[in-house]
């Protein structure tokens, strides 16, 4: 049961109660002034429904392809990481520690940029985890001196490689969201809607009784803000805001290469 609240409180927020009240005193004010009309219900789904719910669709399949990518850079990573401690004659080496920590480093670096906007820090911890794969890349080349054969040592550039690729395709699902201007369309209809439709409320009144006239706009409002707020969640999925957001535990991974 909490954890039902918990998601009924992430969709329902401050906008709902605003775009709600403002519903019903515009049905008030159409009702006392005999402003009725008889709008086309059909025009909820195509000028608003739709677009939110393709919106909606668009941004779980980035956070799915987001998904996706961080387990092949997870992967690719822990592989290395396996091939620098076991794949050696040299076992008295440090490189599988150095690796280890940076491992670490770079899991923990790319949470904290991927959770944040494009600001100017954002871009300072972009350029420093790709010192970190340069680094990485001059890690894997020490692997010759320690008795490991050209072709394996190919085999974890390859690995790098699909590392780089991982982040780069994780950052563009960060950088590139939904059109703008789709995003404007929808709000701007999704908190005009409820209120410019008072007249069609107004005009239900007939049709209910008085403990039930003020039902049509409350629901219209809860519904289509409900919607805006579900796409405003899963919009990054990185900043660990909504409850469907991706987790990138750098903690459980570095567990994973003790």
């Amino acid at each position: 049961m909490r954890s039902i609240l918990k998601s009924f409180s992430l969709i329902i927020n401050y906008k709902t109660i605003i775009v709600t009240t403002l519903s019903i005193i515009s049905t008030y004010v159409c009702y006392r002034l005999n402003l009725v009309a008889a709008f086309p219900d059909m025009l909820v789904g195509v000028a608003i429904v739709f677009p939110v719910v393709f919106s909606i669709g668009s941004a779980y399949n980035r956070r799915e392809t987001a998904l996706q990518r961080l387990a092949d850079f997870k992967g690719h990573a822990i592989a290395i990481y396996y091939a620098t401690r076991d794949w050696t004659a040299d076992k008295g080496s440090d490189l599988p520690k150095r690796m280890r920590e940076l491992m670490k480093e770079l899991f923990h670096v790319m949470r904290d940029m991927l959770a944040e906007r494009k600001t100017d820090r954002w871009q300072e911890n972009e350029v420093k985890i790709y010192q970190m794969f340069s680094k990485l890349s001059s890690y894997t080349m020490e692997l010759r001196g320690l008795g490991v054969q050209s072709g394996e040592i190919s085999r974890i550039s390859q690995y790098v490689s699909k590392m780089i690729i991982a982040f780069d395709n994780m950052k563009i699902v960060h950088n590139y969201r939904t059109p703008v201007t789709l995003r404007a369309y929808s709000k701007g209809f999704i908190y005009i809607f409820p209120i410019i439709y008072g007249p069609y409320f107004a005009k239900s009144f007939d049709s209910y009784s008085s403990q039930l006239v003020y039902v049509m706009p409350i629901l219209y409002s809860f519904i289509l803000v409900s919607l805006d707020n579900i796409q405003d969640h899963l919009e990054n999925p990185y900043d660990n805001v909504g409850e469907d957001d991706i987790d990138i535990d750098a903690e459980a991974t570095a567990r994973l290469l003790d």
